[in-house]
C-alpha cells in the first residue's frame, strides 16, 4: 500500500515543499529510505522503528520503501520523523490514510514516542501557510516560536501517539491561537546604560545620530577608554522592533538552531559580539550547509567587532558586500542560500599595536612601520562602509569622579525613536526603514542640500579625498542629524557628518 505526508524542509530562511512517500508491499523484509537523505535522515529509521513500537504499533515487516521527494535536493535534520512515522502507519494500514491531505508534519521522535523539538519551524510553518495548506502539526516544544502566526491551524504534539489521535479523531488537540505582537513583547533586558559611562559626550552624540539613523560607527582610541562599553550601550537606546523585523530575526534564528528550548518571538534587537579569531564563513555564513553567519544572526541589530585589526583580513572583507547589499548569498557545493544581513557594523580598535598613538597622557612605543602596519589591517573599501568614524579619548580623572548625572538611555532613546518615525514617514513604501538603508536613487531623491550646505559637502570631498561612497554616506548622516533636530538639512549639520569622517584622513592618510 502506498501513502504520503506532506513535510517540509529548509533553504536559508524559507521552506520548500516536501513529500514524503512510504510504500509497503509483499516481499522479503526491508527498508530502504531514498530522496538523497543526509546521515540525520538516514538514522530515522532506527528512531521511527523504536517509537512505533513503543506507542504501541507494529514497525512493518515487509519490503518497505520510503521516498523523500523532490528527489533532487538534499534532506537534512530529523524533522522527518514524524511524518516518516505517520507515512509508515498509513502505508501498513495500522491508521486510516485519507485523513493525512491538507496537512503539514513536522517533528523528531525520541526512542519513547515523543515528539522533539527541531530547528526551522517558524519558516517552515510561514512557508505552509504560503502553499495554502490548513494545517501544520509541530513539536509541542516549538509552540511558542510559532505563536505569532495566523492564517493556519497549528496543532502542537507531543508524543507518536497524540499525532495518530488528533488525525484519526480518537482525541483532538485545539490548535494554537494566534496571539498578537504586543502581547508577544518582553520588558526590555536591562543593558549596559548611558548614565554609567562618564563623560564622553560628543561619543554620546554620535551614537545617538547612528542609533537614529542605523549607522554603521567605528571608534578609535586608547585601551580603557570606554569603546567597548559604548558599543554594549547601544542596543538601550535603539528603538523596539517592529513586528516584521522580529519575525525575520526569529526566523534566522530558528534556522541556525540559536533559539532556546520554549522560547517565542524575538522582541529585542540582536547583538552580537564574535571573538577576532571568527573565520569568514562564522561572520558571513558558510560551512557545508550554509548556515547563516554571525552579520545575519545580527540583522535588525548590532554586529560589535572589537578590536578590529585583530580579525583575519579575509573575514573582514567578506564583510563588504552585505554591509553594501543588506543580505549575504552563501553558495556551497551542496547548497546555497540567502540570508538577511540588515546590520549596524560598531567596530572598535586601538590606533596602535600598544594602544597609545596620539595619547596626551602615555607615551607610545610603536614604530611608524609598525603604527603603519597595524592600521593597513583595516581596508580602505571597507572604512568606505562605515558612516561614522569617531575618535574615543581617555575620560580625565575629574569626569571619572565627577557627581554630575549623566543623561540616560531612556532619554536618548526617546529622541531616537522620534527621528526612526520621520523617516518611517517619509520612507513609507520605498522598502527602507532608516536612513542607512537608502540607495544613491533615494539619497539625491531625500538628502536635497542648500546652496550652503553644497558648498560645504563640496570643501569636504576636497580636504578629505572622500570616494563617492563616503560622499554619500556623510549625506545619509547629514539627514539623520537634520531628523533628530526636526528639520531639513543646514551646513551645519553637513559639517557634523563631515567631522565623523575626519580621523580617516588622520590615520588613514584619506
Amino acid at each position: 500500500m502506498l501513502s504520503r505526508v506532506q513535510s517540509l524542509g529548509l533553504n536559508g530562511i524559507d521552506g520548500f515543499p516536501v513529500t514524503v512517500e512510504a510504500y509497503v508491499a509483499d516481499g522479503l523484509p526491508m527498508f530502504e529510505l531514498v530522496g538523497l537523505p543526509d546521515a540525520a535522515v538516514r538514522e530515522a529509521r532506527e528512531r521511527v522503528r523504536a517509537a512505533m513500537q513503543q506507542t504501541g504499533f507494529t514497525f512493518p515487516v515487509a519490503r518497505t520503501t520510503v521516498n523523500l521527494a523532490p528527489a533532487d535536493v538534499k534532506k537534512e535534520g530529523p524533522a522527518y520523523d514524524l511524518p516518516i512515522a505517520l507515512a509508515l502507519l498509513a502505508a501498513s494500514g495500522q491508521i486510516d490514510g485519507s485523513a493525512l491531505p491538507g496537512r503539514v508534519v513536522l517533528g523528531e521522535l525520541a526512542l519513547g514516542g515523543q515528539v522533539t523539538q527541531v530547528r526551522g519551524v517558524l519558516p517552515m510553518v510561514i512557508s505552509a501557510r504560503t502553499q495554502g495548506f490548513a494545517e501544520a502539526l509541530v513539536p509541542r516544544g516549538n509552540a511558542q516560536e510559532v505563536a505569532c502566526v495566523d492564517g493556519i491551524r497549528i496543532i502542537p504534539v507531543a508524543s507518536l501517539r497524540e499525532a495518530v489521535d488528533h488525525i484519526t479523531g480518537a482525541a483532538r488537540i485545539e490548535p494554537l491561537r494566534a496571539v498578537p505582537y504586543e502581547q508577544l513583547l518582553t520588558a526590555r533586558r536591562p543593558a549596559q546604560d548611558l548614565s554609567s559611562v562618564r563623560g564622553q559626550r560628543s561619543a554620546k552624540r554620535a551614537l545617538e545620530i547612528a542609533a537614529a539613523g542605523g549607522h554603521n560607527v567605528l571608534m578609535v582610541g586608547p585601551p580603557g577608554a570606554g569603546k567597548t562599553m559604548l558599543a554594549r550601550c547601544l542596543p538601550g537606546i535603539l528603538p523596539d522592533m517592529t513586528f516584521e523585523e522580529a519575525l525575520e530575526a526569529t526566523r534566522i534564528h530558528s534556522a541556525a538552531g540559536q533559539l532556546t528550548p520554549g522560547e517565542g518571538l524575538l522582541s529585542e534587537r540582536p547583538f552580537r559580539a564574535p571573538h577576532h579569531t571568527a573565520s569568514a564563513a562564522a561572520l558571513v555564513g558558510g560551512g557545508p550547509k550554509a548556515r547563516p553567519g554571525e552579520i545575519s544572526l545580527a540583522s535588525g541589530g548590532v554586529l560589535f567587532l572589537d578590536e578590529l585589526p585583530e580579525y583575519n583580513r579575509a573575514a573582514l572583507e567578506a564583510l563588504r558586500q552585505p554591509l553594501e547589499d543588506g543580505f549575504v548569498s552563501v553558495v556551497r557545493v551542496a547548497a546555497q542560500a540567502r540570508y538577511p544581513a540588515r546590520v549596524m557594523l560598531v567596530a572598535a580598535m586601538n590606533p596602535c599595536p600598544c594602544g597609545h598613538y596620539g595619547s596626551e597622557t602615555q607615551t607610545c612605543r610603536c614604530t611608524q612601520h609598525e603604527i603603519r602596519k597595524y592600521l593597513d589591517r583595516v581596508s580602505g573599501p571597507l572604512l568606505d562602509r562605515i558612516d561614522m568614524q569617531l575618535e574615543i579619548s581617555a575620560v580625565p580623572v575629574e569626569q571619572i569622579a565627577s557627581d554630575a548625572q549623566e543623561e540616560s538611555s531612556a532619554a536618548v532613546r526617546a529622541r531616537v525613536e522620534a527621528a526612526r518615525r520621520v523617516q518611517g514617514r517619509r520612507y513609507e513604501g520605498e522598502g527602507v526603514s532608516c536612513n542607512a538603508q537608502l540607495s544613491g536613487a533615494q539619497v539625491e531623491r531625500y538628502c536635497r542640500l542648500s546652496d550652503d550646505a553644497k558648498r560645504m559637502a563640496h570643501l569636504a570631498v576636497h580636504k578629505y579625498k572622500l570616494s563617492m561612497r563616503a560622499y554619500t554616506r556623510v549625506l545619509k548622516v547629514a539627514r539623520t542629524i537634520a531628523d533628530l533636530a526636526g528639520g531639513e538639512i543646514t551646513a551645519a549639520h553637513v559639517a557634523e557628518a563631515v567631522r565623523y569622517r575626519s580621523i580617516d584622513d588622520k590615520y588613514w592618510g584619506g
